[in-house]
């Protein structure tokens, strides 16, 4: 069933009953809508869209921040037969010129925090662009685009007549750039719709439910987990704003169920908690039954002291891609915690593989590439065919992480491909080091990187940030570290930031460039360049 199928369906069965809540506590503000509400936004977006002379094929490009408008303006896109397009909030002008240059977006739908942008590079736009729609006060509206609202005030809200199939197309997906230009990945309805059933399956939400998304929408990660709501007419709470505080209220006023956090988050919440700055008897929790965590690997230090605190809670462990619609592909299992650390087993309908670089599986507990095939596989790097090439064969997606299988079937991963650390011949996987320093009580965050060297070619460098009012040595680190082999263990320990993406990933490009050549504070002292 297409999702806006899906949400048709809900409007019919559930129609009155609240579908999405928006709460801004930087404003003080909450919004809801029905499903009822939902679905004529939805039909309202695309008739609109389809009065300006959108169609089926067309590209349009969705450029908001989380906000109640999000998801039915991605619905209506979508119900015009045109492919929407969202676009990462951090992007600079530049990245959203490249990005609509390779879509040949025909509209753009955009929030007031990307004004500027926008009008920076309109020139640039206006070769395909023919319609802008502002969704925002109408005080900061620039000239130069209609109003959202009054574009819906003069739409019908019965769905336009365009039909859709599985097996169209149906959205380009920008990856996050870290590691270079983001590349388009192309999916298909089929691709969205089975994204629905593996959040279903995995995490066994029913009509009951009450999804907490905190995570930016544009991406894969944040929506597809409401999908597994989304599939049974179950509410859904949009967040505006992050801090403990902040959350916790959300999961207790509005009943919240289920959650998915980044590591950094869950991190918070513990911090806040130790340290008084929340109190749990203030909320009511009762009803909280799942915290479930992806986007990068996770440290057990952090499951075991969050079960601590929690200890009624699920958890599941969810790794995906982009070019596999999200999260699913594999999954830990709320009945795996035992597991914790692996990424998991294949999740529902999903095979995996670990092979060499000649595409040959590799002995178990081998380290090679994970390989996933399913329904949730991209079509393609749009406009991209030598990275579609290398990237599928023969219906498996190269994920280019580094994983291995241990003796029950779970799959561990490693490292990305491209972060292995050699030195002095030795192949050395950050994640791996990462994990052991989260496991000290004075950190808050960590990242791995190689810094160059003479002698050996690389070294290993670690970034760590401290928890608040906790104050860390190098020796304390290096003590810490011992556990370790000699040949991981840190050569340099940098006390600083973390950077990470609007999905939790550390930004390990932005750590090799500030790192590899800029002066900063290694260890406990003010320092020259590495």
């Amino acid at each position: 069933m297409l999702i806006t199928e899906i949400l048709a369906r809900n409007a019919r069965v559930y129609g009155d009953e609240i579908a999405l809540i928006e709460r801004d506590p930087v404003n003080s503000s909450r919004k809801e809508i029905s499903w009822n509400e939902f679905d004529a936004e939805a039909n309202r977006v695309a008739n609109a869209l389809v009065a300006k002379g959108i169609k089926k094929g067309d590209k349009v490009i969705h450029l908001m921040m989380n906000c109640i408008e999000w998801l039915p303006a991605y619905f209506g896109i979508l119900r015009t037969g045109a492919w929407v397009v969202p676009l990462n909030f951090r992007f600079s002008a530049d990245d959203i010129k490249l990005c609509n240059e390779i879509a040949d977006g025909m509209a753009i739908v955009f929030g007031e925090e990307f004004i500027d942008r926008v009008a920076q590079i309109k020139a640039a736009l206006d070769k395909t662009v023919a319609c802008y729609i502002f969704v925002g006060p109408e005080d900061k509206r620039p000239a130069f685009a209609e109003p959202y609202t009054d574009l819906l005030a003069a739409a019908s809200s019965e769905a336009p007549p365009v039909e859709s199939a599985l097996n169209d197309s149906a959205a380009l997906y920008f990856t996050s750039g870290t590691t270079g230009t983001p590349k388009a990945v192309h999916l298909t309805h089929r691709n969205l719709e089975h994204a629905c059933y593996v959040e279903n399956r995995h995490h066994y939400q029913t009509h009951e439910d009450n999804y907490l998304c905190i995570p930016p929408l544009y991406h894969t990660g944040a929506k597809m987990h409401w999908f597994g709501n989304f599939m049974v007419g179950a509410k859904g709470v949009l967040l505006k704003g992050l801090n403990p505080k902040w959350i916790l209220e959300a999961i207790s006023e509005e009943q919240v169920t289920n959650i998915f956090l980044l590591v950094p988050w869950a991190h918070d919440i513990l911090i806040a908690i130790e340290n008084h700055d929340v109190n749990l008897d203030d909320y009511k929790l009762g009803q909280w039954r799942l915290m479930h965590i992806g986007a990068q690997p996770i440290p057990p230090s952090l499951i075991k002291n969050w079960k601590k605190v929690f200890p009624g809670h699920d958890y599941d462990t969810n790794y995906g891609l982009t070019e596999t619609t999200g999260p699913g592909c594999v999954h830990l299992g709320l009945e795996n915690t035992h597991k914790v650390g692996a990424i998991g087993v294949p999740g529902f309908d999903w095979e995996c593989r670990i092979v060499d670089y000649e595409r040959q599986p590799v002995p178990r507990g081998e380290p090679g590439e994970l390989l996933v095939k399913g329904p949730g596989v991209m079509k393609e790097y749009y406009k991209n065919p030598e990275a579609t090439a290398a990237t599928l064969v023969d219906g498996w997606l190269h994920t280019g992480d580094i994983a291995r299988i241990d003796e029950d079937g779970f799959i561990w991963l490693v490292d990305r491909a491209k972060d292995v650390i050699i030195t002095g011949g030795e192949n050395i996987f950050p994640v791996e080091i990462e994990s052991h320093i989260m496991g000290h009580p004075k950190v808050q965050d960590v990242g791995v990187i190689g810094l160059p060297d003479e002698r050996l070619g690389e070294i290993v460098g670690a970034i760590i940030k401290e928890k608040p009012n906790q104050t860390l040595t190098e020796d304390e680190i290096m003590k810490f570290c011992e556990e370790l082999p000699r040949y991981k263990r840190p050569r340099k320990i940098i006390f600083a930031e973390v950077p990470r993406s609007p999905t939790g990933k550390i930004e390990k490009p932005k750590l090799r460039k500030q790192y590899t050549g800029i002066t900063g504070k290694i260890g406990n002292l003010e320092q020259k360049k590495i």
